[in-house]
């Protein structure tokens, strides 16, 4: 038998045509091969097809469920969300009465109103009118006002990308006035308050809280503070277990649980800078719930302040243990990595400013003190913070290569609580620091 030969065996041949092929390259071989592949093709494309075509319906009531579902919540289901849902019950009738028009031919605005006869097409051309004299004008302008804000921010993303590019090309990074050498002989240690703010974290709080008191940092010269604003008394306990078994290991660890929860997050850091004992510390490292710092956090973020009395912040970079977890997640991380990468980089090391990222960060002390602490005014108290800081003249350094891990939001409904808290404050913020932001020097 031939190395390339081909056997089969089949039980009833009845009716059966069998052709031996003892040679792959044979021309038998390859016309039927020629024949097959084309038949496959459209075969497979079809299958593909049918998937896809099966996926919409399945798609539309996947989305139906998240929004009979979702627990928005009603304060939030107001006047404008009113008039969104009417306007868009408007234009969807306006497409269907042009697409009418558009199909039946009328050509209603080179014909004299008097010589119309349907009350329709009278309808039609009265909207017509109605939308040359009032809608188009009112249009136009805005988009003339989104083009220009396109450019603008098109301009902005371009600089920044430009400055990336040559902080990269040119290696520019953030750099420590004095030796590392300081560090390891001990003579520069200051004290540092390291804030751990929660609320109902039972998933993740023991392995922050770990992640903090591994710091590499003399154990007399800093002090971990766990605020804690859970509501669940069995939580609560399951904390406090955790903080008094770090605390036996000669961790100088604190719980602090308050009774009158106001202001959430800010509320909390405030009143944990009212301690007494916060007035020993110089610099303040805060850290959410969801967060594990490298034990070498401290000695590679504390020493930029050495020596620049005007920095009064250093922010550190978040990576993501989850990023790719679905695609909703992945999505977020290129998202973030662009945050961090560019902007946060750029505008760190050319203008000395940047939001705050609420957590991952050192503070020193007397900047927060200056700049009025943590208000409660708005949901976004780290930009608020921020801005402060920057109108009283404080400076901020942002480090790419220090980086702290966390989770990125892996169900829609997370991330749309999470993207609201984050784009309503900002609106919140800019009404109230507008005056401020314009009489600042």
């Amino acid at each position: 038998m031939a190395p390339s030969s081909v056997v089969v065996t089949m039980e009833n041949t009845k009716n059966i045509s069998l052709v031996e092929v003892n040679d792959l390259d044979s021309p038998a071989f390859r016309d039927k091969n020629k024949a097959a592949n084309p038949k496959r093709f459209t075969k497979v494309l079809l299958l593909k097809a049918q998937r896809t075509l099966g996926c919409i319906p399945k798609t539309f009531a996947s989305v139906k469920k998240r929004i009979a579902l979702s627990d928005e919540e009603p304060k939030y289901r107001g006047k404008l969300y009113r008039f969104i849902r009417a306007f868009l019950a408007i234009s969807v009738v306006a497409l269907c009465i042009e697409i009418f028009a558009y199909f039946n031919k009328w050509e209603l605005n080179l014909v004299n109103p008097w010589e119309v006869q349907s009350i329709l097409q009278w309808t039609y051309m009265a909207w017509i009118s109605f939308r040359a004299d009032y809608i188009a004008p009112s249009l136009s302008k805005l988009t003339t006002f989104c083009i220009v804000l396109f450019l603008i921010q098109s301009i902005d993303r371009l600089v920044l990308c430009l400055g990336c590019f040559w902080m990269k090309f040119r290696k520019i990074k953030p750099i420590i006035n004095e030796d590392a050498s300081d560090l390891e002989d001990g003579s520069y240690c200051p004290m540092v308050l390291v804030q751990i703010p929660m609320c109902n974290e039972k998933e993740v709080f023991a392995q922050s809280i770990g992640a903090v008191c591994q710091l590499d940092w003399p154990k007399d010269r800093f002090l971990v503070q766990v605020l804690d604003d859970s509501d669940d008394e069995v939580l609560q306990q399951m904390i406090k277990n955790e903080c008094l078994s770090w605390k036996e290991k000669g961790v100088n660890i604190i719980y602090r649980h308050r009774f009158i929860r106001t202001g959430y997050k800010a509320g909390n850091l405030k009143s944990a800078m009212t301690c007494d004992y916060v007035q020993d510390y110089e610099f303040v490292a805060i850290f959410d719930a969801d967060f594990q710092p490298n034990p070498d956090f401290l000695k590679l973020t504390v020493p930029h302040f050495k020596g620049k009395p005007d920095v009064g912040l250093v922010q550190a970079r978040w990576t993501f243990v989850n990023q790719d977890e679905n695609l909703l997640t992945r999505l977020q991380n290129i998202n973030l990595c662009f945050h961090f990468e560019v902007e946060q980089q750029v505008n760190g090391h050319y203008l000395n400013f940047f939001g705050f990222n609420g957590t991952a960060g050192v503070w020193r002390i007397k900047a927060l003190e200056e700049s009025g602490g943590w208000l409660e005014r708005t949901t976004v108290e780290d930009m608020d913070i921020a801005v402060r800081a920057h109108l009283y003249g404080w400076k901020f350094i942002y480090v790419n290569d220090v980086r702290a891990l966390c989770e990125l939001p892996e169900s829609y409904e997370a991330y749309k609580k999470q993207q609201h808290r984050w784009h309503s404050g900002p609106m919140q913020l800019f009404r109230l620091c507008l005056p401020t932001i314009l009489t600042s020097k």
